[in-house]
């Protein structure tokens, strides 16, 4: 792609000069040049400046080309840092669970040595054993009620629109769809050229997969259904 445009420029830049010889030879000799001469000359700058203008079609097709590529991966990027984020809290949240699970051991273990030297009698005991038992069970019911109701819901295997939002978002960088937000995770185009739109996120026209076919947004659907 990027040679397609270095060679439409230089074709491009080959005509203008084109031109301007014409322009000059011309203008130079206007005067003693015949009608049919000035007449050549004319429809030879006309058609060099037509060639130009499909050249700069040409460009403008390349450059639409080249953002929508840029875009695209722009796009593969935010949804990949997303998803990197979101591992990265699901890390940090088995981490804490493990170091709290790995304290707790070791405060059993220090506990047990202190039972062995009470001496008392054996019914004793067994009510001291009794109640220390129904102490650590109260203990890890509490801990995990208390993991329930603390620890969020969190869905790391698919990442959520809004971790791709709060995200820094270049102020100059266009937006799409219904939402009006910048582009992030999978989008799909309008096959209608004269959509104003053009790109939409799937959630907000509910879409999981890419379909089939063409495809319109629910605004030109409307208006193609009144027509």
């Amino acid at each position: 792609m990027v040679s397609d445009c270095l060679f439409t420029f230089l074709l491009c830049l080959d005509l203008k000069g084109q031109i301007d010889s014409l322009a000059r030879e011309y203008t130079a000799n206007a005067r003693t040049l015949s009608s049919e001469q000035k007449l050549s000359l004319l429809r030879q700058i006309q058609q060099s400046y037509g060639k130009c203008k499909e050249f700069g079609d040409d460009k403008v097709q390349l450059a639409m080309q080249t953002y929508e590529m840029v875009d695209k991966h722009i796009r593969r990027l935010d949804t990949d840092l997303a998803r990197f984020e979101a591992d990265l809290k699901e890390k940090q949240i088995e981490s804490t669970d493990y170091d709290s699970t790995s304290s707790k051991s070791n405060k059993s273990d220090h506990r047990g040595p202190k039972k062995k030297e009470v001496t008392r009698t054996r019914s004793k005991v067994k009510n001291s054993d009794d109640d220390c038992s129904s102490k650590s069970s109260q203990k890890k019911v509490k801990l995990t009620q208390g993991s329930e109701f603390s620890t969020p819901a969190v869905n790391f295997g698919n990442v959520h629109p809004s971790d791709v939002l709060d995200m820094p978002v270049d102020p100059n960088e266009p937006t799409y769809c219904l939402c009006h937000q910048v582009s992030y995770g999978e989008m799909i185009g309008c096959d209608n050229t004269d959509c104003s739109i053009e790109w939409f996120h799937f959630a907000c026209v509910g879409l999981t997969t890419k379909p089939r076919g063409k495809w319109y947004c629910p605004r030109c659907s409307q208006e193609r259904k009144k027509k």
